[in-house]
C-alpha cells in the first residue's frame, strides 16, 4: 500500500481517533503520542487489511490497545474537584505536577462534529468531549472506559465491541453496566450541549459580555452576580478550588480580582463548552500576555463551574502570593503551548 493510499485510508478517521484518545486519556499532549502511535501500528499492519468495510473498526481496536498500555503505567488524571476539598479562605497555592490534571480539548480546531457517530450511539459527538463527561471517565477502569466509549460514543455493537477488545459479550454487557452508573453519578443531568440550545447564541453571547467586562473592571459583585450559588472555580495546575458563590467571592477579591491585576479576555471554545482566554497585563512586556484558559459550565443562564487551565504567571504584579511554576515540578513549555494549540494570539496589544 502506498503512502497516499494509506492517508486516504485513515484521513477521515484522524481528528474522531484523536478526540476517541483525548476521552481515553484525558490529555490532549497523551492523545497526540497515541494516535501516532495508532498511525504508526495502523501503518504497519495496513498490507494486510482486506475489507475497506472494517477500516473503522480497526483502526478504533488499535487507538483503544494503545490507549489501554498507556493507562497502565500511569496514573488517573483529575481537575481538582476529584484531587481534595475546597480550600475556603486559602490561597491559590503552588501548582501540583501537570501530569495529574485533564487537560482542556480544542475541539474547534481538530473538528469534532455535530451529532452522533452511529444511529445507536448515545451521547453526541460534542457531548462525549464535555468536560464533567471526560472527568468522569477518568474515574472508570480502562476496561470499563473503552467498552463505554466504543458503545455508547463510538455506536459499536456489543459482538463488535467484544470482537475489538478480545473478550465475550457478557463481558462487554457487565462492563457497560457497571461504567454507565459510575459515570451517571459523576456528570450533570443536563449536557452542556442542551444547555447551549436553550441559552441561544444571543443569551450566550450576552452572559460571556457581562462575564468579560466584570473582570476587566474587577467588578466582583458582577463576576459572582453571574454565578450560581452552588458555583465551584478550580485551576489546574494549582490543586486549590473554592465553592460556593460567597467563598469565590472572597477569593476574587482577595487575588484575581483585587485591583491589581489587568485583564483582557477572548472568547473561544474548549471541551465544546465556551470558554475565555484570559490574557494579564506585563508590566516588561507592555503588553497583556496569555494567563489562564476558563472553560465554562453553565446552568439556568448562570455559571456554575470555572475551571481555569492556568499557563503561566510571570508579570504577575505578586506572582509569590499567587503562583509560581518552580522548574522542577511544571513543564512551562507545553502549558504555554495551550493558547497556540487553540489558535489564541501570543499577546493582546492595548493599554494596560
Amino acid at each position: 500500500m502506498s503512502d497516499s493510499d494509506f492517508a486516504d485510508l485513515v484521513e477521515c478517521h484522524r481528528a474522531e481517533l484523536h478526540a476517541h484518545c483525548y476521552r481515553m486519556l484525558g490529555s490532549v499532549h497523551d492523545a497526540d503520542d497515541a494516535l501516532q502511535e495508532t498511525l504508526l501500528r495502523a501503518w504497519r499492519g495496513a498490507q494486510g487489511l482486506r475489507d475497506q468495510s472494517s477500516v473503522r473498526a480497526w483502526l478504533y481496536t488499535i487507538a483503544t490497545n494503545v490507549c489501554k498500555t498507556e493507562l497502565a503505567r500511569r496514573s488517573r488524571r483529575v481537575l481538582p474537584h476529584d484531587f481534595g476539598p475546597a480550600a475556603p479562605g486559602a490561597a491559590p497555592g503552588i501548582p501540583v505536577a501537570e501530569t495529574t490534571w485533564i487537560e482542556p480539548y480544542p475541539d474547534e480546531s481538530i473538528g469534532i462534529p455535530d451529532g452522533r457517530a452511529t444511529p445507536d450511539c448515545v451521547y453526541e459527538q460534542r457531548e462525549g468531549i464535555e468536560l464533567a463527561f471526560v472527568a468522569a471517565l477518568q474515574h472508570l477502569a480502562a476496561n470499563q472506559r473503552a467498552v463505554l466509549l466504543l458503545r455508547e460514543v463510538l455506536g459499536f455493537s456489543a459482538q463488535e465491541a467484544a470482537s475489538m477488545l478480545g473478550t465475550t459479550v457478557a463481558s462487554v454487557n457487565s462492563a457497560l453496566q457497571r461504567a454507565r452508573a459510575a459515570v451517571q453519578e459523576r456528570v450533570p443531568g443536563r449536557t452542556q450541549q442542551s444547555t447551549l440550545k436553550s441559552l441561544g447564541d444571543r443569551g450566550l453571547r450576552d452572559l460571556v459580555d457581562r462575564y468579560v467586562s466584570a473582570w476587566e473592571r474587577c467588578d466582583v459583585d458582577a463576576f459572582t452576580g453571574l454565578l450560581v450559588e452552588d458555583a465551584t472555580f478550580a485551576m489546574p495546575p494549582l490543586a486549590t478550588w473554592y465553592t460556593p458563590r460567597s467563598v469565590i467571592d472572597d477569593w476574587a477579591r482577595n487575588f484575581a480580582l483585587n485591583g491589581t491585576w489587568r485583564w483582557k479576555a477572548v472568547l473561544t471554545s474548549a471541551n465544546a463548552q465556551p470558554a475565555l482566554a484570559f490574557y494579564a497585563w506585563d508590566e516588561a512586556a507592555g503588553t497583556h500576555l496569555p494567563f489562564a484558559l476558563n472553560v465554562l459550565t453553565l446552568r439556568d443562564g448562570l455559571v456554575a463551574d470555572v475551571t481555569a487551565f492556568i499557563v503561566r504567571a510571570t508579570g504577575a504584579p505578586d506572582p509569590e502570593a499567587y503562583i509560581r511554576f518552580p522548574e522542577q515540578e511544571m513543564d512551562a513549555r507545553k502549558l504555554a503551548g495551550t493558547f497556540e494549540r487553540f489558535g489564541l494570539p501570543a499577546a493582546l496589544s492595548g493599554d494596560g
